[in-house]
C-alpha cells in the first residue's frame, strides 16, 4: 500500500506540471486522465488490492486524488477560454470560403432524364420491372420462339435454376408485365438496366441501358409511329436531323423498322462514326405483332399499337461525342466532370 500512495504522488506531480494552451490539448488532458481507460480509472482500480482494514484510508486517498485531476481540468479549461474566444475573433468571416468540387449526375442519367422527360410531354407514363426475369415475360410473350438465337447462352446470362431465370436481356419484358397487369389505352415507357453475355470493348458491354416505348389503343397506325419518333429527334438533336426509317425485323413486331438520323459528327458528309454514310441508327420501332396482344388477351382485331426501343448508350454517344462505352462504367472522374455544367 505504501508503494501505491507514492505512486499516487507522483501522479499529481506530473499532473500538475502539465499545460494545456489549446482546447485540444485539454480535451487530450480530459481523455488521458479522467476518460473511461484513463489513469484516475486504474488508480480508483487498485482498491481492490487494498487491505480491508486500510479501505477506508485509501478511499479519502482516492477521493482526494480524484479532486484534484478534476480540479485541474477546469483550470485548464477556463485558461483555454480566452484564447479560444480571441481565436474566434482574429477569423475575418467576410473572407470567401474554401472551394469545394460541385457534383453532377452521370452522362447517362442527364440522357435518361431527358428522353424520360419528352416522351411524358406526349402522354407516356414510365413502367419499371425486375432486372432478374423469367423466361415468358423476356422470351415467349414477346414471341420469340424457343429457337431464336437471342436465347442461345452466348447472349443471354441465364440463372441455373429450374424453370429458367435469366438476367433480362432487354426492357421488353416490362411491355410484358404492363400488358399483363393492365388493359388499353396503355401508354408507357420503360426505361432500365440490361444484359447481354458480350466481350466488354469500346463498342459493346456485358450492360447497358434502354428505354422502351409502348402504345396500345384504338386505330393507332404507323404513322403515329412516326410522328412520335419525329418528334422526340427534334426535342434531343435539333429542329436540323434528318430521319430516315429503314425495314427491319423484330420478332414482336410487324412491321418493324430501324431508324436512322443524319450523322451529327460530321453532319451526314460521312466519317467513321457513321461509317461514311452520313447515317447512324438510333432504335428499333416497329407496330406490335398480334400474337403479343393475344398472349395477353387483348383483341389484336379492335386494338393496334406501336413499340419502339433506344439504347441510352447511343444516344449519349451522339449528343457527347463520346466513342467508347467502358467510360460510362470506369467512374473516371476527368471524363465524369465533364458534365458538371450539363442539364
Amino acid at each position: 500500500m505504501e508503494q501505491l500512495l507514492q505512486q499516487i504522488e507522483k501522479y499529481k506531480q506530473e499532473i500538475a506540471e502539465v499545460k494545456a494552451e489549446t482546447i485540444e490539448a485539454v480535451e487530450s488532458f480530459r481523455i488521458q486522465y479522467l476518460g473511461t481507460k484513463g489513469l484516475l480509472k486504474t488508480v480508483m482500480g487498485e482498491m481492490k488490492n487494498v487491505p480491508n482494514e486500510h479501505k477506508r484510508a485509501f478511499g479519502q486517498v482516492l477521493n482526494d486524488f480524484k479532486v484534484f485531476v478534476e480540479n485541474k481540468f477546469n483550470d485548464l479549461q477556463q485558461s483555454n477560454v480566452g484564447s479560444e474566444a480571441s481565436a474566434e475573433k482574429s477569423i475575418d468571416w467576410s473572407l470567401p470560403g474554401s472551394f469545394a468540387p460541385v457534383g453532377t449526375r452521370h452522362p447517362l442519367t442527364i440522357v435518361r432524364n431527358q428522353i424520360v422527360s419528352i416522351f411524358k410531354t406526349l402522354g407516356f407514363a414510365i413502367a419499371e420491372g425486375p432486372e432478374i426475369e423469367d423466361d415468358w415475360h423476356n422470351f415467349g410473350a414477346m414471341n420469340l420462339p424457343e429457337d431464336h438465337p437471342a436465347r442461345d447462352m452466348q447472349d443471354t446470362f441465364y440463372i441455373n435454376q429450374n424453370p429458367a431465370w435469366l438476367l433480362r436481356t432487354h426492357t421488353s419484358s416490362v411491355q410484358s408485365r404492363v400488358l399483363e397487369s393492365q388493359k388499353p389505352p396503355i401508354r408507357v415507357i420503360c426505361p432500365g438496366r440490361v444484359y447481354r453475355n458480350e466481350t466488354i470493348s469500346a463498342r459493346a458491354h456485358c450492360f447497358f441501358h434502354q428505354i422502351e416505348g409502348l402504345y396500345i389503343d384504338e386505330n393507332v397506325s404507323f404513322a403515329d409511329l412516326k410522328q412520335t419518333l419525329y418528334f422526340f429527334v427534334q426535342e434531343m438533336f435539333g429542329k436540323d436531323v434528318k430521319v430516315r426509317f429503314r425495314p427491319s425485323y423484330f420478332p414482336f413486331t410487324e412491321p418493324s423498322a430501324e431508324m436512322d438520323i443524319s450523322c451529327l459528327i460530321c453532319g451526314g458528309d460521312g466519317c467513321n462514326v457513321c461509317k461514311h454514310t452520313g447515317w447512324v441508327e438510333i432504335l428499333g420501332s416497329g407496330m406490335v405483332h398480334p400474337k403479343v396482344l393475344e398472349n395477353f388477351g387483348i383483341d389484336s382485331t379492335k386494338y393496334t399499337g406501336f413499340a419502339f426501343g433506344m439504347g441510352v448508350e447511343r444516344i449519349c454517344q451522339l449528343k457527347y461525342r463520346v466513342n467508347d462505352l467502358r467510360l460510362y462504367s470506369q467512374n473516371d472522374v476527368r471524363f465524369l466532370k465533364q458534365f458538371t455544367g450539363a442539364v
